[in-house]
């Protein structure tokens, strides 16, 4: 005759699943934040209460047991059904559409990747997106949540910032081919630039450029010169083409650099005083859906940061 499991037969479960997940004690005790004896110990006695050996100990660590092997499977798919089922429960409690405006940059090459993650999270929210520069002014009721360069105050709207951003000078590998060499500043010279011309609003077309000169601290560069751009993004492709050397941002391009389609020829990555902000009206968050993705999107960005810290470094 089966005896009933009681309360305590359930935390010894969870301790050996996770042990049986590891095959090691020690990377169990670490995960549940107990010492490799209290695992030992809570493995004993669900060992005792069943009346058979779940693991095998060996000099080099655990194996489990036929016996092991069945329960591991049987209680790793019902936690695994346990947690898929909550996080269901989660989810399903927040549906509905949502207005997200974004600066077409950062919705095509930041945001869009993500959003697999985001569906998989809230299967039931629908994303209204539309993509709008900075220069077209944002007005309470055309959005739930808005993502903006912040170039200053939003008056009448409450904000949470998102990510610092950096520039810094790239190119495609093909412009350096059968040119002079580009080591720093004073060789730009020799080579075409490429302005994004919405980099800085309401300011002169070569302005990016002369900031970020400055910030390194070279003055002695004509950059009054070069192609023009009203997007960031044709800006990159223009770079990317082998056209010039481009200033980019670094929350928009990990992948063009981690792929070598574009390089970094010289300097340091510098901070340009903006952020990515996300802005929403007084009382927005109060409503679940806007919530969750307003700190969906702040934990995205969390992610992002430990990933790739900012910071004056060599790139």
């Amino acid at each position: 005759m089966t005896r009933p499991l009681h309360g305590q037969t359930y935390v010894w479960l969870h301790v050996f699943s996770c042990a049986a997940r590891h095959l090691s004690f020690t990377r169990c005790a670490e995960e549940l934040h107990i010492t490799p004896g209290a695992v030992s110990q809570q493995i004993r006695q669900l060992e005792e209460r069943l009346g058979f050996r779940l693991f095998h100990r060996r000099a080099r660590g655990v194996e489990l047991s036929a016996e092991g092997q069945r329960l591991a499977a049987v209680v790793g798919e019902a936690y695994g059904s346990i947690d898929a089922e909550l996080q269901r429960l989660d989810a399903g409690m927040i549906s509905g559409t949502l207005r997200l405006r974004s600066i077409p940059s950062f919705l095509g090459k930041w945001l869009t990747p993500r959003l697999p993650r985001f569906q998989q999270r809230f299967p039931d929210i629908q994303l209204r997106m539309v993509a709008e520069d900075s220069s077209i002014a944002l007005h309470e009721g055309d959005f739930d949540l808005a993502i903006d360069l912040n170039d200053g105050s939003y008056p009448g709207l409450l904000s949470t910032a998102l990510l610092d951003e950096q520039i810094f000078p790239v190119c495609a590998p093909s412009l350096l081919r059968g040119r002079p060499p580009l080591h720093g500043p004073a060789d730009l010279a020799h080579f075409p630039l490429l302005h994004d011309i919405t980099a800085w609003r309401g300011s002169y077309e070569y302005a990016e450029w002369e900031f970020y000169l400055n910030a390194i601290g070279y003055h002695g560069a004509d950059v009054r010169r070069g192609h023009t751009f009203n997007r960031n993004h044709l800006t990159i492709e223009a770079a990317i083409a082998g056209m010039g050397v481009a200033i980019a941002r670094r929350t928009l391009l990990n992948d063009e650099l981690e792929r070598g389609t574009l390089i970094v020829p010289f300097g340091l990555a510098v901070p340009n005083h903006k952020r990515y902000v996300l802005l929403y009206a007084p009382g927005a968050l109060n409503h679940p859906g806007v919530r969750a993705v307003h700190d969906w999107l702040v934990e995205e960005a969390g992610i992002f940061r430990s990933l790739h810290p900012l910071g004056e470094e060599q790139l």
